[in-house]
């Protein structure tokens, strides 16, 4: 049985300070660049495999096999350390945060896309970029988005340990709209 109108993606949480570093980031540029929609801080993240909707099984099923897989992993560091956009550059879809290149996280992407695969889901294909996605669809009616001035920002301090998976829900209706549904450590941690 399918669960209408929710969908489901594995992740790995940001802590709170690097939230509200990235939060605070976001208010002071806001002003400076008029996207439709800033993403809830609650809301930031990094997505490891988005499944869309699942029933109760295979979601079960994805998290037995996850667990699994990262009992012989250890927690890492990542860095976030630069902006960017999707999209055309003059108006992007996505404003987001990317991260200092990481062997140890594509890693761990490459062991629970593996196991959704396992459990029966049908992913997407994309080659692995992760970011955090800050903002969405650029308000073209203001002015032409420039990255140029976002280059100059410091995101030198914003690392973080990466130590557990979190399996999340989406419900569009909600602020913020994710909501943790089960959360997998890495090794003993």
């Amino acid at each position: 049985m399918k669960l209408s109108n929710k969908h489901y993606f594995f992740a790995v949480p940001l802590p709170p300070d690097i939230k509200e570093s990235l939060f605070q980031l976001c208010e002071n540029i806001k002003i400076d660049h008029p996207f439709k929609r800033w993403v809830h801080k609650e809301d930031y993240h990094i997505t490891l495999a988005f499944l869309g909707d699942a029933d109760h099984t295979q979601l079960m099923e994805a998290i037995h096999v996850i667990k699994e897989s990262l009992a012989s992993s250890s927690s890492f560091n990542i860095k976030i350390n630069h902006l960017g956009i999707f999209g055309r550059e003059k108006a992007p879809r996505i404003f987001w945060a990317g991260l200092l290149e990481s062997p140890e996280l594509n890693m761990l992407r490459g062991k629970v896309y593996e196991s959704c695969l396992k459990a029966g889901f049908q992913l997407d294909k994309k080659p692995f970029n992760p970011h955090i996605t800050l903002a969405r669809k650029w308000d073209e009616t203001k002015q032409n988005f420039t990255l140029e001035k976002l280059k100059e920002i410091n995101l030198n301090a914003l690392s973080f340990p990466v130590n557990q998976v979190v399996l999340y829900e989406t419900n569009i209706e909600a602020t913020p709209k994710y909501q943790k549904k089960a959360v997998m450590h890495l090794g003993d941690d």
